[in-house]
């Protein structure tokens, strides 16, 4: 730029010159665009644009940097903890919908299509960018299974990047109906390719299969389990040998000798488990085991 804005009004004047820009670059393409179009579409005189660009190249170096600026956007929404949470297919539709959002601009159309033309045309963005797109996805991925091999999870990134691009590309110059179309069979695509690496089943069963290595029955000591529903918010599981269910985790409460005598001296006296859990504090189950014990012992 000849000069940078320093008042609103002119900043909103240069803003008006590259959305303008964009949209005239977007309809008749780089080569054929004339400063006249553009300050024609940015309804102001020929005189303004000159006041800020020199020429329709750093009008067009504007929007390089315009569309930089939109993708940092998108990447840092999609940098989050919460993202690698989702389920894998609204994991997969979220981070298409933002990728698809930046192209919804004809700046981003403009320079995407432009730079797989003429590159030579390029100031602020080169093949780095795409490097970085494969990065940026691999560590997407990594992020949802930290088991995925570095090197096969950069190859991973590399075809889901190389082959969105090669389909962004002609989708963003097909008509507005089949860019739809073509954007919505990636979305399938990327599912189908990304779910054998990082699916919620790939997900679940590594997770099953590390808690079943260091897990055994507290009753017969067997390695042969099966996960049983929920309880108390803990995941329960069922010995295949002995049959018997247990929780993952236990919370010991270290009762004092004195209340386990407490409650046992109120089962003597007729007081029923239930009424000694609203008494004591303690679980119903957990007299019952001191009766049987002490029964044992007896």
């Amino acid at each position: 730029m000849r000069r940078q804005p320093k008042q609103k009004r002119s900043q909103k004047r240069v803003q008006h010159i590259l959305n303008a820009a964009a949209e005239v670059f977007d309809q008749v393409g780089f080569e054929a665009a004339t400063m006249q179009a553009i300050a024609s579409g940015a309804q102001t005189a020929i005189g303004s644009l000159y006041q800020f660009f020199p020429d329709k190249l750093a009008i067009f170096h504007a929007l390089e940097l315009h569309h930089l600026e939109r993708v940092g956007e998108a990447w840092a929404k999609l940098d989050s903890p919460t993202m690698t949470q989702l389920p894998f297919e609204e994991f997969i539709k979220t981070m298409m919908a933002t990728y698809k959002q930046i192209f919804d601009e004809p700046t981003s159309r403009v320079i995407f299509i432009h730079y797989f033309t003429s590159s030579a045309t390029f100031q602020s963005i080169d093949d780095s960018l795409t490097q970085q797109a494969i990065d940026f996805q691999a560590k997407l991925l990594q992020a949802r299974n930290p088991s995925l091999n570095p090197q096969k999870c950069n190859l991973i990134a590399e075809v889901c990047v190389q082959a969105g691009n090669a389909l962004i590309l002609v989708a963003l110059r097909s008509p507005e109906s089949r860019r739809q179309a073509i954007f919505a069979q990636l979305e399938q695509l990327m599912i189908a390719y990304l779910r054998p690496h990082v699916g919620d089943e790939v997900r679940e069963q590594k997770m099953h299969k590390k808690v079943m290595k260091v897990m055994k029955c507290p009753h017969c000591h067997s390695q042969r389990l099966s996960k049983n529903g929920h309880r108390h918010g803990k995941q329960c599981y069922l010995c295949k040998d002995c049959g018997k269910q247990f929780l993952e985790t236990y919370s010991s409460k270290g009762y004092s000798n004195e209340i386990k005598q407490h409650c046992l001296n109120l089962h003597n006296n007729g007081v029923a488990f239930r009424e000694i859990e609203r008494q004591t504090g303690v679980s119903h189950n957990t007299v019952i085991h001191w009766v049987k014990d002490k029964g044992k012992q007896i």
